[in-house]
């Protein structure tokens, strides 16, 4: 049996692996192909083209990447219409992945697309496109189920696989000790994004942040986890450029040890405010886009919610103060860490929040998620 599979970034990548593994167990035979990142490598996928291809973010951006994506799209279509697999996962990247799922569902393929879109948050109206792309959606937030039943969109929740993974008594001593950090000194956590695009716009005001921040405590010590080594190149040569005495610690593939290594974090919004979240830690979340982007989502008033970080959209009481574009400079960035560092008893009441949300995410995600698969399979006659 073929499954086709596309993931698009780091957090999407995670998410397949672990499906595929778990779709393994149940269906030995299975194999793999599309889209992949080194996770679903790792997990034994026939990769076609490598994920860095579809990370693009903002309007605008991808305007400029268009061309080359509907290249890549058009290319998989056609090897798809070809040789039809027996199903095809879109994990996440619904702009990209809801058009393969549309196409391959009219030619009879079952389609599941794994995370919702955040209809929820902005952008409602791709709930039609959602309900003819996909067969099942699997959808990792507990509020998201009976969102889109009420559109009539077939969902199923399986809990973010994070919550599982995660322990809920993150050790910060060990943590340090593994990170080569100082045992007693204060620490900060900065997480600037996992694409090029968000580690350019916001290296800069975390780096210049964490410098005025250290004015304030003297022995302060930072820690950067980055995805990439060409992200991490990338964050140091800034950190070279706008704080050379800065004492940072970057390292690669190691955020939730530099998560747990952390007394606060300040962190772009998106995945990384989930895994603070579940690291037990406080946060600033600070984002910024590309100008016209943001300009354009603020003038068609797109946003929905009151909040975009997940940690607050999870918590039943927003936890994490938000800075974004314009208010995400060091000028504000630094008094909001500041704050959390010399309040140890908020820093306390936040983490007992954050475990709380976590025991009420833990699930058996990936299996869960394989066996509404293989459900979906049966249901077409395929498994």
């Amino acid at each position: 049996m073929r499954i086709g599979i596309v993931a698009a970034e780091p957090s999407g990548d995670a998410l397949a692996a672990g499906l595929m593994r778990a779709l393994r167990e149940e269906l030995p035979t299975v194999r793999f192909e599309g889209v992949s990142g080194p996770r679903m490598l790792e997990a034994g996928i026939d990769s076609w083209e490598s994920m860095d291809s579809l990370s693009v973010m903002g309007l605008f951006e991808v305007l400029r990447h268009l061309p080359r994506l509907l290249r890549l799209r058009r290319g998989l279509l056609r090897r798809w219409e070809d040789t039809p697999p027996a199903l095809f996962i879109g994990v996440d990247a619904p702009d990209f992945n809801l058009a393969v799922e549309t196409h391959l569902r009219e030619r009879g393929v079952p389609t599941v697309h794994y995370v919702s879109p955040t209809v929820w948050a902005w952008r409602t109206g791709r709930v039609r496109k959602i309900r003819r792309a996909a067969d099942l959606l699997l959808t990792i937030l507990p509020f998201e189920k009976d969102f889109l039943a009420g559109y009539g969109v077939a969902a199923h929740y399986v809990g973010h696989p994070l919550a599982g993974q995660m322990t809920l008594s993150p050790d910060r001593a060990a943590a340090r000790r593994e990170l080569d950090l100082v045992a007693d000194a204060p620490t900060l956590a900065l997480l600037p994004g996992s694409r090029h695009g968000e580690v350019s716009r916001l290296a800069g005001p975390f780096i210049e942040a964490a410098q005025s921040l250290r004015a304030s405590i003297p022995d302060l010590q930072v820690v950067t986890p980055l995805v990439r080594d060409a992200t991490r190149e990338q964050f140091e040569a800034q950190c070279l450029a706008r704080a050379p005495s800065l004492p940072v610690r970057v390292v690669t593939g190691q955020s939730h040890a530099a998560l747990a290594a952390a007394d606060v974090v300040l962190v772009a919004s998106g995945t990384a405010t989930l895994e603070a979240l579940l690291s037990h830690r406080p946060m600033v979340v600070g984002y910024r886009v590309n100008a016209a982007t943001y300009a354009v989502v603020r003038a068609l008033r797109l946003i929905k919610t009151r909040h975009v970080a997940l940690s607050n959209l999870l918590s039943e009481e927003p936890m994490a103060e938000e800075l974004i574009q314009d208010d995400c400079v060091p000028e504000k960035l630094a008094p909001a860490l500041l704050s959390l560092f010399r309040d140890p008893a908020r820093r306390d009441a936040i983490a007992a929040r954050y475990h709380a949300v976590h025991e009420r995410l833990r699930m058996d995600s990936n299996r869960e998620a394989a066996r509404a698969v293989r459900e979906l399979l049966r249901e077409h006659g395929v498994a």
